[in-house]
């Protein structure tokens, strides 16, 4: 479907599933990672450690399935997006599945937690979190993960006005941090947060190769053009001697666990 009616359009409604198709190689370059404190948070709690299962929804190239992976952690990764799934690193922990976030077609009550890094806005919520409560073990708990750019910071927030007016000021922009359907549903009535902070050294070429991995940014034409010029002169007015400018990120972690 077109993306006409952007401001009323609900994000899973735009193609969550192929859009970021021709995003692959900037997006396993150059999109962050987490804290490790983000990650500490999110499996605290969560017993046997070497035994547990995680299923990543919406897992891209899989950097957070990795990060969980690296903590002993089994991780089924779920993603629809095929280029995606070739592109990811491996990992001996982390097995990639094409499945969607509504239906995941894993078996009732086998994950001891649900994480999506990044992802949850793309997910029709009502439908996403059935299927969540449906595979998640009574004991098992829920981790929503935004990096949530800090634009108190005066480059990341000059980063995101480009981001903002190149995209022609997309909904995404507002609404990534959506977590309110899981602040709404009775079927997560405990919803923890918690706030990190994290940043994202880049180059010039990385820092455009971030830009470029976001799925609403032009890659072609004049307003790519310019966003390609204004990211460039933005680079030059802020880099220090390593040649590196710096996002800074506020990592938001929603940790849920399931009604008794």
């Amino acid at each position: 479907m077109g993306e006409t009616n952007l401001e009323t359009t609900p994000l899973h409604q735009m193609n969550p599933e192929s859009r970021f198709s021709e995003l692959v190689a900037d997006y396993a370059k150059y999109r962050p990672s987490y804290p490790a404190a983000a990650i500490d948070k999110i499996l605290e709690g969560l017993e046997n450690r070497g035994q547990l299962v995680a299923a990543d929804i919406g897992a891209g190239t899989g950097i957070s399935s990795r990060l969980l992976a690296q903590r002993g952690v089994q991780v089924i990764a779920i993603e629809p997006n095929t280029e995606m799934r070739q592109a990811a690193t491996t990992h001996p922990l982390v097995e990639f599945r094409d499945a969607t976030a509504q239906q995941t077609n894993l078996a009732d009550a086998s994950i001891d937690l649900v994480a999506c890094f990044q992802s949850f806005h793309w997910f029709d919520p009502e439908p996403t979190l059935l299927e969540f409560r449906r595979i998640m073990k009574p004991t098992g708990q829920l981790a929503v993960v935004w990096n949530d750019r800090n634009r108190q910071d005066d480059f990341t927030k000059g980063y995101s006005h480009l981001v903002q007016i190149a995209s022609n000021h997309h909904p995404a922009e507002s609404r990534m941090c959506s977590v309110d359907p899981l602040l709404a549903s009775p079927l997560f009535p405990n919803v923890y947060s918690y706030t990190f902070s994290y940043q994202q050294a880049l180059d010039k070429d990385g820092l455009i190769g971030r830009a470029m991995s976001v799925s609403y940014i032009p890659r072609e034409g004049l307003a790519h053009q310019k966003l390609i010029s204004d990211l460039q002169e933005l680079y030059n007015s802020w880099c220090d001697q390593k040649g590196l400018v710096y996002l800074r990120y506020r990592t938001r972690v929603y940790v849920a666990q399931p009604e008794c």
